[in-house]
């Protein structure tokens, strides 16, 4: 505990004008659509063709909302459906906090989904354009998790625990670099270089698979140094909320390569 950083003076809000104020955690997500909307433009150059840049455009609008409602619905669904149901005009209250990935996860595939009838493009061969650039947004996210000194980890001694505002005197895991580090940038130059294969790219689904399997691995594993969300705590077998949502992202991930490699 005596060789643990204290956490770095870090103030949540960027600016502040009388009862408006600009968070960090709101430029994370503006960033990472918009520098996910970049590369996915330039993707559209790449053979197959999917979407022209103009329908890449309209995607944009529709995954922001699915990103901001199915997030906060999946937090109201899987990790506080007690709470909001007594409380259900807090719903509404995202400024207070508690987003779901694998809630925005559902979200962004209804708009892929309207995308791809819309544009007449393979569902799935969007589906891996958009999987490509999605680990984009999971970086900054959880970077912004940790400016807000939230979803630390459990007590550590390692040299590099960080004591927490919230988290009492004890040094913690930064599990929030963690999976800025693997859910994000290790995740992103995987798909980076695999999406370079035409041959891989024909095969409709397979990145998307590629991302939901690697997301599925590397959420897991942090979560085993990840403290449990309070409320909950540990449930069916010792594992966690969020390893449990991973489940079915690792078994459909697994589904989506084995059949994008069987398809000619």
């Amino acid at each position: 505990m005596l060789l643990a950083i204290p956490f770095p003076d870090l103030d949540p809000v960027l600016v502040a004008i009388g009862p408006f104020a600009v968070r960090w955690y709101a430029l994370a997500y503006m960033a990472g659509i918009v520098l996910g909307w970049l590369y996915l433009r330039r993707t559209a150059s790449f053979a197959p063709a999917v979407l022209d840049r103009e329908k890449i455009d309209d995607l944009l609008l529709w995954a922001t909302l699915g990103i901001v409602i199915g997030g906060r619905l999946g937090y109201v669904l899987f990790y506080k459906f007690g709470y909001f149901f007594d409380h259900p005009l807090e719903i509404f209250m995202v400024w207070k906090g508690g987003m779901s990935f694998h809630g925005g996860l559902l979200g962004i595939a209804f708009a892929v989904a309207r995308a791809a009838r819309a544009g007449g493009a393979p569902v799935l061969a969007l589906a891996d354009r958009v999987a490509m650039v999605a680990p984009i947004g999971l970086f900054f996210g959880r970077l912004a998790n940790f400016v807000n000194a939230e979803l630390y980890g459990r007590p550590s001694d390692l040299p590099w625990a960080i004591v927490f505002p919230s988290g009492g005197p004890a040094g913690r895991h930064p599990s929030q670099l963690y999976e800025a580090a693997l859910e994000g940038l290790l995740l992103l130059v995987v798909l980076a270089i695999l999406g370079r294969s035409a041959t891989l790219r024909a095969h409709h689904g397979f990145l998307a698979g590629v991302f939901l399997v690697g997301y599925g691995l590397a959420r897991g594993f942090v979560e085993l140094f990840r403290e449990p969300d309070a409320h909950l705590g540990f449930l069916w077998g010792g594992l966690t909320m969020g390893q449990l949502l991973c489940l079915p992202m690792l078994a459909a991930g697994i589904v989506l390569m084995a059949r994008a490699r069987a398809r000619p």
